[in-house]
């Protein structure tokens, strides 16, 4: 049974990354998608890729900073197929690392626009849409910094990631007992543009007791799980999908 089987669904970021590898996922789990990203060639680019799969798919190229841009996936979600049951909001931006004194306010708000303010646009989009139905799930991507550990030169993405599992908590508080959950899915390291050079990678992957980062499509798992029925008793939670990385950072013997 497709654990997504015509569920109304936005993805953000939808582009790379671990948005892509969640479209492709949602895709073959039998969701409707509307994906959004800035970048419409490489956007359209996945939409073929989720056409071959037999997934019906349509895009919104847009700024997740701006209201706007939700709006119109809403929007186009109910156009295109009649309403909307949930939402993976994937987008983030590390922007520029320095110690946090250091961080102009200009790129620490772009930062903070970027990755909270975002979700809470989206927030305001998408939960009305799901209360006119029946409604749905929604998952935010915070990270491990801010939430287990602070990483130096990233005070301004700790901030604002460490922001979103309060984001969901507020969500789960007002609005489960009307049929919406809301979660934040937190990865660790993994293999994505954001994660920079293989050297960077392969730092990465020493804070991790498993040794390695991530694949996109194994975060697209954990993702798949809070949208999917599964999770039906599951709101308000951040659920690690980090290798352990929340766990320990101490260097195994062997």
């Amino acid at each position: 049974m497709s654990l997504l089987a015509k569920r109304r669904l936005i993805v953000t970021g939808a582009s790379s990354g671990i948005g892509h590898a969640a479209a492709l996922l949602f895709a073959r789990e039998g969701a409707h998608l509307i994906l959004c990203a800035r970048n419409a060639e490489r956007l359209a680019a996945v939409a073929e890729e989720v056409s071959s799969l037999g997934g019906e798919v349509h895009c919104v190229s847009g700024d997740v900073a701006l209201a706007a841009t939700h709006e119109a996936c809403v929007a186009a979600a109910q156009d295109a197929f009649g309403g909307l049951d949930g939402a993976f909001n994937n987008v983030g931006m590390v922007g520029p690392m320095a110690p946090l004194a250091d961080i102009a306010p200009a790129d620490f708000a772009e930062v903070l626009a970027v990755n909270l303010v975002a979700a809470h646009h989206a927030v305001r989009a998408q939960v009305p849409a799901m209360l006119a139905g029946e409604g749905g799930a929604l998952v935010f991507t915070s990270s491990f910094v801010g939430n287990s550990v602070a990483l130096p030169g990233m005070g301004a993405y700790a901030s604002a990631k460490a922001g979103l599992t309060g984001l969901v908590k507020s969500l789960a508080a007002d609005y489960a007992h009307m049929g919406i959950r809301a979660n934040a899915l937190l990865p660790g390291g993994t293999d994505t543009a954001m994660a920079g050079s293989e050297e960077n990678k392969a730092w990465a992957a020493g804070l991790h007791p498993m040794r390695r980062i991530a694949r996109p499509e194994e975060v697209a798992q954990a993702a798949l799980f809070l949208l999917s029925d599964m999770a039906s008793f599951v709101t308000g939670s951040s659920l690690w999908a980090d290798g352990g990385n929340h766990a320990t950072k101490v260097q195994a013997p062997w």
